[in-house]
């Protein structure tokens, strides 16, 4: 014959049944002693939890997400500046001119890049103008071979104005500004843009010995 279960607050021993005493609504519920295995790990579980919330808003063994990403922009940062280094230091107005500007490959390069990142703004033309039918609409960049060079049209003047952007004191073309391409083209791409716009208007750039 079953015997009902005991009644008690919980179950003290392994293998006991208790029916608890509290009851609400004619609903009872029964306890018994949890193996250990899971006592083990419920206890593990916040013996980590405590440590690691000790370690991560306590010391500085531990980072956060914004200090992580952080980390990694300045090391990208430290990098492209390197690479700026080493490139700005193996170039002058005579090798643009006369090498990176006379070699098919490096022209073709720059012009992909131009018609990707910097048409928009200049005209797939250099014109700074889109049309549309017999319609011309000027667009927000200053055109590239009106043979007027805003900030210097020596070859590494425009590669650091590319670089760098729009310099401080200027006010932009209708107030649009160009932006830091160093952030997201390297000195090489650059470096092959300012070769494709220099054999797109030589003209410019014949009496650079």
């Amino acid at each position: 014959m079953n015997q009902s279960p005991k009644r008690g607050t919980f179950a003290k021993e392994k293998g006991e049944v208790v029916l608890r005493q509290h009851e609400y609504d004619g609903i009872q519920e029964y306890d018994q002693k949890l193996p250990n295995w899971w006592l083990f790990t419920f206890f593990a579980a916040i013996l980590w939890l405590v440590i690691h919330w000790t370690l991560y808003y306590h010391t500085s063994t531990l980072k956060d997400a914004h200090a992580l990403v952080t980390e990694k922009i300045l090391a990208i940062q430290q990098v492209k500046s390197a690479e700026l280094e080493k490139m700005v230091a193996t170039l002058d107005d005579s090798k643009f001119v006369h090498t990176w500007a006379t070699q098919p490959e490096i022209v073709a390069a720059g012009e992909a890049t131009f018609l990707t990142r910097c048409s928009t703004c200049h005209g797939i033309d250099l014109s700074a103008t889109t049309t549309t039918g017999d319609l011309k609409t000027p667009l927000p960049g200053l055109p590239l071979n009106d043979h007027q060079w805003k900030f210097g049209g020596k070859p590494m003047q425009i590669f650091h104005l590319i670089n760098a952007g729009s310099p401080p004191e200027s006010t932009g073309n209708n107030g649009a500004k160009m932006q830091v391409w160093s952030q997201t083209l390297s000195p090489k791409q650059i470096a092959e843009v300012v070769s494709y716009l220099i054999s797109k208007v030589p003209e410019d750039f014949k009496d650079i010995p």
